[in-house]
């Protein structure tokens, strides 16, 4: 199954068991100081165990110092990382995989307060549009310094046993930002023609083969189009002409594979894509490369799906497939490919919660974290190996067929209980069935689905239209129960007139109980629900205002997420009033404080989305009665689905 898919291929004389390529991506879970983790042994080495050919770690840094992006990042700055690297290849090694390290600076993207300096060096003083961080113009000292360093440190990673290094030339780091006009302004040799734009690039590339040898593999991953269209700059900066010239550079220069990827940080979207980029909307930027250069290409395009994989291979659109969070999402997506297990995989569903606390990370001190995958970066304490077989067929009763509910009889099947699912409608999923319903949230259902299979393949019961009484529980006489029950929109008792004929909660939007077409519709609350909602309604035909508390629109959400429904809801044109605190609705008029006076606006129809509260019918007697009884997911806290799914993991693990 997947022939090509799981064929071998050669990259600089380096074997690779199949096609499969998990690309960097940020953790922060190596130790304070830079140095290799248990975690980071244990999480690359699930991967390798999953069936991923070539294994490319995280960004390391070749300046732990005074180039690092977060305090918890690997590094191969110096001899002392040396043991700890090795433990990380070698755990790759162990299940017949190969490893490349990435090695990178981050420049003008870096934290100045973070890496004890004034200002960050770059190609040029222009300022980082996302950071804000003072930028100084490199000297040819310090270009010099920054090229000796990574022919050090591909050097120390070659003697830790990585079978190759990938010099990060993308994403708007230090190398991209001399290759790039938009932030290389020089007037030296490093600046002004593409040619000099790549002399950094070039002399790093040279230092590593003087240092590790010609026959030691470089990977170079490459922005090959800036996209600063999305900025305002069309034109700007890298474009793809341009990308496809710059490949064909590094491959003079000695790339023995090319990893092909877009975007810098002020156009964090096309790099790091949320959930409104299709699969493969970049896959011909990455033909593109392909058909101009003889070295083998990694092609990275919010892939999910192995038959997609498995195409754009045979046409020959790339040479190797490449994601990150997919598997960090599921590292047995490979092996589940191969076997034919497909309806098991967890797809990633580009929600960015790994985006977003990764940039917590050194305020949480806490690990990247999956919202699908609570056993991410988790693998020794929480891994399936973890997981105590102690169940004996005993019965656990669940109240709730939602996510957090499905986690956990997942969790206690596969440590041998006898879960039995309550769900009081007729269908499986919960806050999901709703999540799904705007427009590019479809992908939510494919956790729905991967939790389905598994709650077939592990033969749990599934009681649907069921909401069991006390008796109904004491009758099976069950080990534990978990009530993962959900929640309920928020309607103020303090606000008059929530309970008008025309008000109405996303959830009764969303579940199609009412058509608003060609109505005006006025959304209360700019919270990701209320925003998807205001979107969804639009999509349909409405006209529609949202109304915000605060100063700014969608406070408190991630900021990549945000974009990426703003962009879309702006084309339907909403009118949008922030610093408006709702104080009653009569009828078709609503009544909202605003700076100290208040402002009346009329509408055909409200939509209060005033965030969720936990469903909490028959907890208290449920506890009276069951010992063992564990209350979990938006039953706890409503609103989130990492908590959802992580509770729900939790309770099935520990009960």
């Amino acid at each position: 199954m997947y022939e090509k898919l799981f064929s071998p291929i050669t990259i600089g004389g380096l074997a690779v068991p199949n096609r499969v390529v998990m690309t960097a991506m940020g953790n922060h879970m190596a130790l304070p100081g830079g140095e290799a983790s248990d975690i980071d042994v244990e999480f690359y080495g699930a991967r390798a165990k999953g069936g991923v050919g070539l294994v490319i770690t995280e960004c390391m840094t070749i300046d732990y110092e005074h180039g690092k992006g977060n305090f918890g990042q690997m590094s191969a700055d110096d001899d002392r990382f040396i043991p700890g690297l090795r433990r990380v290849a070698d755990a790759v090694h162990a299940h017949g995989s190969v490893i490349a390290a990435q090695i990178y600076h981050p420049g003008r993207q870096g934290i100045a307060a973070l890496n004890g300096v004034e200002s960050m060096p770059s190609a040029s003083t222009v300022e980082c549009q996302a950071v804000h961080q003072p930028v100084h113009e490199m000297t040819k000292e310090e270009i010099g310094d920054v090229v000796t360093k990574f022919g050090a440190a591909a050097k120390r990673l070659k003697e830790a046993g990585f079978d190759g290094v990938e010099v990060h030339a993308a994403h708007g780091y230090l190398i991209t930002q001399f290759i790039s006009s938009y932030t290389n302004k020089r007037e030296d040799e490093y600046g002004g023609s593409l040619e000099n734009r790549m002399r950094l690039g070039k002399e790093i590339m040279e230092e590593i083969q003087a240092q590790c040898g010609k026959d030691f593999p470089i990977i170079v991953r490459v922005s090959v189009d800036e996209h600063l269209e999305f900025v305002g700059a069309p034109g700007a900066g890298i474009t793809l002409a341009e990308g496809i010239e710059v490949c064909k550079l590094f491959e003079q220069y000695g790339a023995c594979c090319l990893d092909v990827s877009c975007g810098i940080y002020e156009t964090m979207n096309t790099a790091w894509e949320p959930i409104g980029f299709d699969e493969g909307w970049k896959i011909d930027a990455v033909e593109a490369v392909k058909k101009e250069v003889g070295v083998p290409v990694i092609g990275v395009s919010v892939i999910r799906n192995p038959d997609y994989a498995e195409q754009i291979l045979e046409q020959g659109k790339c040479d190797l497939v490449g994601s990150a969070r997919q598997f960090f999402a599921d590292p047995d997506w490979a092996v589940k490919a191969q076997q034919g297990r497909v309806c098991e995989i967890r797809r990633c569903i580009s929600c960015m919660y790994c985006m977003e606390t990764l940039m917590e990370t050194d305020i949480t001190h806490v690990t990247v974290a999956c919202a699908i995958n609570w056993q991410g970066g988790r693998e020794k304490e929480y891994g399936d190996d973890a997981l105590v077989k102690d169940g004996a067929g005993r019965t656990v009763a669940i109240i709730g067929g939602g996510p957090s509910g499905l986690e956990a009889a997942i969790v206690l099947a596969k440590r041998g209980f006898k879960p039995i699912v309550f769900e009081k409608k007729t269908e499986l999923g919960g806050q999901l069935l709703y999540a799904s319903k705007p427009p590019k949230k479809e992908k939510m259902l494919w956790l729905l689905d991967y939790q389905k299979a598994m709650i077939e393949k592990l033969g749990v019961e599934v009681r649907l239209g069921v909401s069991p009484t006390i008796d109904e529980l004491k009758a099976l006489d069950p080990y534990g129960v978990i009530v993962a029950q959900g929640s309920s929109p928020i309607l103020p008792a303090s606000i008059e007139g929530l309970d008008g004929a025309n008000v109405y909660t996303p959830l009764q939007i969303l579940g199609e109980e009412v058509s608003l077409e060609g109505k005006s519709v006025a959304i209360i609350g700019s919270g990701m629900t209320g925003l998807e909602t205001a979107e969804y309604l639009a999509s349909k035909g409405a006209k529609v205002s949202i109304f915000e508390m605060q100063p700014e629109i969608g406070p408190g959400l991630f900021f990549q997420n945000l974009i990426d429904i703003m962009s879309r809801l702006g084309a339907h044109e909403p009118e949008i009033h922030t610093q408006h605190t709702l104080v009653k609705l009569d009828s078709d008029t609503a009544w909202f404080e605003n700076e100290g006076e208040t402002k009346t606006y009329t509408a055909d129809a409200f939509v209060v989305s005033l965030g969720v509260a936990p469903n909490t019918t028959l907890v208290d007697a449920i506890k009276e009665h069951f010992p063992k009884a564990v209350v979990v997911g938006d039953a706890v806290a409503g609103g989130r689905l990492a908590p959802a799914i992580g509770t729900g993991y939790v309770a099935g693990f520990s009960l």
